[in-house]
């Protein structure tokens, strides 16, 4: 049996780690997430692929095509999460599993950070745990991959 495909999805300014506020982001770049992200993904026997842009019809458009290139998504769109009801729509029509991951408690921050418009569209939702984060959501995703493929 083949390996489950991950595409892993970074929105607007996650390009920017490294110079944003080390409190709530710490102090990687965005390299060094991927690396890491890779390394994990490797560990729970997933092929990752890595994708950011800074332009939100861009975003909705990979997740249009999602389907065709991956099992399943993680998703951190950055600030997007809280207001683009367009990538919502996109990530429906993809119909793929998706876990969303902040690397910040958005939860506990600022109140217009605690909406995610896309939360309910995904199999879980990880946050605040920084770079360990996106292990816990790849362990997540695994899951609700594994029982798509099964119920299939």
């Amino acid at each position: 049996m083949r390996r489950l495909r991950i595409d892993v999805m970074h929105g607007v300014n996650l390009d920017q780690i490294g110079r944003r506020d080390p409190q709530h982001y710490g102090t990687f770049t965005f390299t060094e997430l991927e690396v890491r992200v890779k390394k994990f993904a490797r560990e729970l026997e997933l092929d990752a692929t890595f994708w950011q842009t800074n332009h939100e019809g861009e975003f909705c458009e990979s997740l249009h095509i999602a389907a065709e290139r991956a099992d399943g998504l993680l998703l951190n769109p950055g600030a997007w999460t809280h207001y683009s009801y367009a990538i919502r729509d996109a990530l429906e029509l993809a119909a793929v599993p998706a876990v969303e991951v902040h690397l910040s408690a958005v939860d506990e921050r600022e109140e217009w950070r605690r909406v995610s418009v896309i939360r309910d569209l995904c199999v879980g939702s990880v946050q605040g745990k920084g770079l360990d984060g996106y292990r816990e959501a790849l362990e997540l995703l695994k899951v609700g991959m594994t029982e798509k493929r099964n119920s299939a």
